[in-house]
């Protein structure tokens, strides 16, 4: 499904301690329908899963972080539901990047810019203390707390759950985010540095700089988070400024395919967040421009107007047979129709046109699931064991597993399935209890009996500490 959403809402059950709140109250990445998704974000704050940015960012990033030294394996890209202009790096090499700094950005090299400075502090360890104050917390935890996010109080009070996001998020952005004059100076140098060496111009970051400045003037409570926690001054775009300047890179411009990543992004994000009055305004029917017609199908999507959506999608398809991003719009729009068998073909055929991309395979194996064909279920099942293999935070991944087995008559697959997404959402309690009941079913010594055995000695020993907090 293009643009997945996890979102919290409140209030929340009651009973679920402060203190454990992100640990057991935060569903991961829940994959919820497009038409659901607006409700579920008023309630608090929102992740938001889509294959196609993830690989945007994540193609801007891995040049950068080559030239840092990083593995770039090892970074996941997570993309945050927030007009505010924001980026930052929590949890080792996880990226997270606001909606709102890839809609108000002009051109990729801003993009790239930031990416670069974030990195820079990475390959400075200006994450260390972070890293130290948060102790072993799951990328999960760590982003609910930047993001000001307060899983529940024991009352279930909303008002108090509204004091605590404020005071999460305050303690976010002075003890974990907030860094010094000097290091922000040194990630500037970095990141210069990685730019350099990809043979990219750093006016980018510079004209990334001048925006931030433009909000300096303003009141605490306006400025947009990175200048909160990213302490700019003018010996700072000064030096970046003259470091531009005397580079050798610094009249290179976007190129082509930076290009076509950056605004098929802004389509999309226009037409899913923005509403069909606002796509409409910048993407005229007049505009027959890929893009335009990208935008607006997901507008019309979210406006259910879906003979519209079906209409500028099957256009797009017909002139880009071979993107896996259009066809898997269009099996999106029809299973919101209630249209599942329809759905089929074209995110089979997404699939096939990015067969190592799990989200692609997690759409498509959903399908299979929800088809209730006892003939899919292998196909449904090996495809979401590559998915989990690849993403094992993925919950919906393992909820859609635990359903494959459960209807090809293996509980015990099925339970330990359930486990890992428990795990996985920190609901530890019915973590274990899975975890002990695929045990009892599975066979002793089987690789599935030993990764039960892992569940329930991990489950125990994160309660106990949990206790003794």
């Amino acid at each position: 499904m293009a643009l997945r959403w996890s979102s919290l809402r409140r209030p929340v059950a009651a009973g679920c301690a402060l203190a454990i709140a992100f640990a057991a109250c935060l569903p991961f990445l829940t994959a919820l329908k497009p038409g659901e998704a607006l409700a579920q974000r008023r309630g608090g704050v929102a992740l938001v899963r889509d294959a196609e940015i993830e690989n945007t960012i994540r193609a801007y990033s891995v040049p950068l972080l080559e030239a840092a030294g990083l593995s770039a394996d090892s970074t996941q890209v997570h993309l945050v539901n927030d007009r505010s202009l924001n980026a930052f790096v929590a949890g080792g090499q996880r990226i997270f990047v606001h909606t709102g700094l890839l809609q108000r950005a002009e051109r990729p090299a801003q993009v790239i810019g930031v990416l670069a400075h974030e990195i820079g502090h990475i390959a400075g360890g200006h994450l260390a203390r972070l890293e130290d104050s948060l102790g072993n917390a799951s990328a999960l935890m760590i982003a609910s707390m930047l993001l000001g996010v307060a899983a529940g109080v024991a009352s279930g009070n909303p008002d108090a759950a509204v004091a605590g996001i404020m005071a999460g998020q305050h303690i976010a952005e002075r003890n974990f985010l907030s860094f010094t004059r000097g290091q922000e100076a040194a990630a500037d140098q970095a990141g210069a540095n990685f730019l350099e060496a990809t043979q990219q111009s750093t006016l980018g970051l510079v004209e990334f700089m001048k925006i931030l400045a433009n909000q300096e003037a303003l009141a605490v409570e306006r400025q947009d988070p990175y200048v909160r926690t990213h302490p700019l001054s003018v010996e700072r775009v000064s030096a970046l400024t003259a470091r531009a300047e005397q580079s050798q890179f610094s009249s290179v411009p976007d190129s082509p395919e930076n290009l076509e990543r950056f605004k098929r992004m802004q389509a999309k994000l226009m037409g899913y967040l923005d509403g069909l009055g606002a796509t409409l305004r910048k993407y005229p029917e007049t505009d027959t421009s890929h893009y335009a017609r990208y935008a607006r199908a997901f507008a019309y999507f979210r406006a259910l107007d879906f003979p519209r959506a079906l209409a500028e999608v099957d256009s797009l398809i017909a002139e880009f047979p071979n993107d896996p991003y259009f066809h898997e719009l269009k099996g999106d729009i029809l299973i919101d129709m209630g249209r599942v068998q329809d759905a089929l073909p074209p995110q089979r055929r997404a699939y096939e046109l990015g067969p190592r991309e799990p989200l692609l395979a997690y759409g498509f194996a959903r399908v299979l699931v929800a088809l209730e064909a006892p003939a899919l279920l292998p196909e449904a099942t090996t495809i979401l064991k590559a998915v989990v293999q690849r993403e094992p935070e993925n919950s919906g991944a393992w909820q859609q597993l635990a359903i494959a087995y459960g209807r090809s008559g293996d509980i015990g697959m099925a339970s330990l399935a359930s486990a890992e997404r428990y795990l996985v959402q920190g609901a530890l309690h019915d973590a274990q209890g899975q975890a002990e009941r695929a045990s009892r079913l599975l066979k002793e010594g089987t690789p599935g009996w030993l990764r039960a055995q892992d569940v329930i000695a991990a489950t125990k020993d994160r309660r106990r500490e949990l206790r003794n907090r």
